[in-house]
């Protein structure tokens, strides 16, 4: 059986956070505004594969409401998401993932996301490819308001 899950997030940009993708800090002058640590990059990646396992989404198993998650680690509920995946039998194939930015520049840092997120999830570099865009300047991404991911993912059982 093979099943696709489609993970998506959005968070807008502000001073005073870091910004971190795929588990990877860049150098810029704004991050993520969210509950968590705000790595919008890994928050799609745990909604494509609770998606395509059936099992849920990021909101069920860490709410935000929820004070325990407040600036928790995302690599860290990513790999009890794919703990919990596992545990249902199933395997990853392959992630394909999109960031949409303006700024800063991500080509200079793909391999290292890329290599980031294989850790996290303990496969192979091969099954994860990360690719950016840019918001061609309109808003909200394209004026460095907000960073954008979008993540489809297989899995086989």
């Amino acid at each position: 059986m093979i099943r696709v899950g489609l993970g998506y997030d959005l968070h807008r940009l502000i001073e005073g956070r870091r910004l971190i993708l795929g588990g990877v800090v860049f150098d810029f002058e704004k991050g993520e505004d969210g509950h968590s640590d705000g790595d919008v990059l890994l928050h799609a990646v745990t909604d494509a594969l609770l998606g395509a396992a059936g099992l849920g989404d990021i909101g069920s198993y860490f709410p935000p409401e929820d004070a325990k998650w407040k600036d928790a680690d995302s690599a860290e509920l990513l790999r009890a998401v794919w703990k919990d995946v596992q545990a249902a039998g199933w395997s990853l194939v392959n992630l394909d993932c999109v960031i949409k930015l303006e700024r800063p520049k991500f080509l200079q840092k793909r391999r290292d996301v890329i290599l980031s997120i294989a850790r996290i999830l303990g496969v192979e570099e091969t099954q994860i490819f990360v690719k950016a865009k840019t918001g061609e300047k309109l808003p909200p991404v394209g004026t460095s308001e907000a960073v954008e991911a979008q993540v489809v993912c297989l899995l086989e059982k």
